[in-house]
């Protein structure tokens, strides 16, 4: 039997999610009435989406599809970080969405320091863009995943590597 368990709090996405999300969002826009002509065009790269449309309200429609989709995939909303809105040429309008990944050496400062007030059983370290969490009891790092979902991080949390 093990003497210490663990887990990493990290922040990621599954990628394939968001590729079937961004293909139905464009069989959505080439099905909508309101958005047929439009002539929209969604661009999935490896860290970003970007978006051109004739207008910003058709853009404001896109952005309602996309976190509708993602919702339905289980892809939280926290990965999406809207940047500004571009004029570009022929009256069209463009925006690139980054793809939050990893979490912040801010955020994870946060979230150790929480650990470390609220736990005093419970060890974290900050490895990279992940926190490890460990403690001697399985109830304890229970206790910890319940009290991260329970605070609203900017990024979206996931637990993984439980052993």
């Amino acid at each position: 039997m093990a003497s210490t368990y663990s887990f990493d709090v990290v922040s990621d996405f599954d990628r394939q999610e968001l590729v079937n999300a961004v293909d139905q969002v464009v069989r959505d826009i080439k099905g909508r009435y309101d958005l047929k002509d439009t002539q929209t065009t969604l661009e999935l790269k490896e860290e970003s989406i970007n978006i051109s449309t004739d207008s910003e309200f058709t853009l404001d429609s896109v952005h309602n599809i996309l976190r509708e989709k993602a919702a339905k995939r289980n892809l939280s909303q926290k990965i999406f970080e809207f940047g500004k809105v571009e004029s570009a040429s022929g009256n069209r309008v463009r925006q690139e969405i980054t793809l939050k990944k990893g979490i912040s050496q801010e955020i994870a400062k946060q979230i150790s320091k929480l650990i470390r007030d609220e736990f005093k059983k419970v060890q974290a370290s900050i490895q990279g863009d992940a926190v490890r969490v460990s403690a001697k009891a399985k109830d304890d790092l229970q206790g910890v995943m319940q009290r991260l979902k329970q605070e609203d991080f900017p990024v979206a949390l996931q637990f993984t590597n439980y052993r």
